[in-house]
């Protein structure tokens, strides 16, 4: 089985709700970091065997195969072909996965992975509501059988998870201020300028608040009568794409390439339906166990900051060293969407090992369902 390596990667600026990407169509918000991926590592676009984009609520100017699109979109070749793909948060890294896992079995050797959505105008959950349905589980006697009727949505897991693990909003308030201040020492210092391609004259995250105080952030109403969780500690509603070359090393050797990362570990597991969230805590023991490696063995964690809680759950948990834990800020900071977080939250990974000279990087994210991706790579 040959290696996987991660050749370049280049993303958008997470644009805010209604912000300054809110207004590009789907399509060109894809097609800006592809047509600037294939630019920037100088590939014959012909060369390429695949496009693997994640996406979620595949719906309005987000449906019809938006990876396809995005790549026509850009006015690439149409010979290479695309396919989009749903793992919910996890959606682009789950494409980095697939991508690796092509070029690993031999039956491709170029394959660009990524992911795109536009939040503003396709709301989160978009692809639910029917005129018979309000939610994936109404009506399922199967589902109500096995989990019950009782709510199921992200919002109630989060603050399910920060009881059970007795995390306080305090806490989870000064984890949010932290991100919100690591995000804007990442964006000021320039950290993040070399792996963002300029869309709608967009060039800098739009999320990170330099007003947040611990005052203000304690005067938030809270999101569910007696849960411990405000918006604060949540992921914001944004816009963003990202793209990633994956490559072989027949590929690396025929075509001059200069590989950044070898992939070390791949895993996706599930986890509880109901706690959802809790996917990274057992995924990343069992992706450690695989490769025989320990906590302390890996130089950086990028744990994905649906909420506080979750990422505070995991670190108490796995007991991983918090200055070593989402360094330039999480999706608290910098914003969540969706179908792109998990390349974004990659190439930010790959540029850190770089920039600390460190080797290994570790890399999970809660999804709906239950669900969790771990990709630990290793910086060459």
């Amino acid at each position: 089985m040959t290696e996987a390596y991660l050749v370049d990667g280049v993303r958008s600026a997470v644009g805010r709700r209604n912000g300054g990407l809110a207004d590009v169509h789907t399509a060109d918000l894809g097609a800006s970091v592809l047509a600037a991926l294939v630019d920037r590592v100088g590939i014959d676009p012909l060369r390429i065997d695949d496009v693997i984009f994640g996406c979620l609520d595949q719906v309005g100017m987000q449906a019809g195969n938006i990876a396809r699109t995005s790549w026509l979109t850009a006015g690439l070749p149409e010979t290479v072909p695309g396919v989009t793909i749903d793992r919910q948060c996890g959606s682009s890294q789950q494409a980095v996965h697939f991508a690796a896992q092509a070029v690993m079995s031999g039956t491709q050797q170029l394959v660009v992975a990524g992911g795109v959505q536009t939040m503003s105008r396709v709301p989160i959950s978009a692809s639910w509501s029917t005129e018979t349905v309000s939610d994936p589980f109404s009506g399922s006697i199967g589902w109500n059988k096995r989990y019950g009727a009782e709510e199921i949505n992200q919002i109630r897991a989060a603050d399910l998870i920060a009881e059970r693990w007795d995390i306080s909003r305090e806490r989870m308030e000064e984890f949010a201020l932290g991100s919100h201040r690591r995000a804007i020492d990442a964006v000021d210092s320039g950290r993040f300028s070399a792996q963002i391609v300029p869309v709608a004259g967009v060039t800098r995250d739009e999320g990170p608040r330099r007003d947040s105080t611990a005052e203000k952030l304690a005067g938030l109403r809270l999101l569910r009568d007696g849960g411990r969780l405000t918006a604060a500690v949540a992921s914001q509603i944004s816009d963003g794409a990202s793209a990633i070359l994956v490559a072989s090393q027949e590929a690396v050797d025929r075509y001059g390439l200069t590989p950044r990362a070898r992939v070390h570990q791949l895993t996706v597991r599930g986890d509880d339906p109901v706690l959802m969230l809790t996917g990274p805590i057992s995924a990343t023991r069992h992706a450690l166990d695989a490769c025989g490696l320990s906590i302390d063995d890996i130089d950086l964690f990028e744990i994905n900051e649906a909420f506080a809680s979750v990422v505070l759950a995991w670190l108490d948990e796995l007991g991983a060293d918090p200055a070593r834990l989402n360094v330039n800020g999480g999706a608290i900071a910098l914003g969540h969407p969706l179908g792109a977080s998990g390349g974004r939250i990659m190439i930010d990974l790959l540029n850190e090992l770089e920039r600390r000279d460190a080797r290994f990087g570790l890399q999970s994210m809660c999804e709906g369902g239950g669900l969790a991706n771990v990709t630990i790579i290793e910086r060459i």
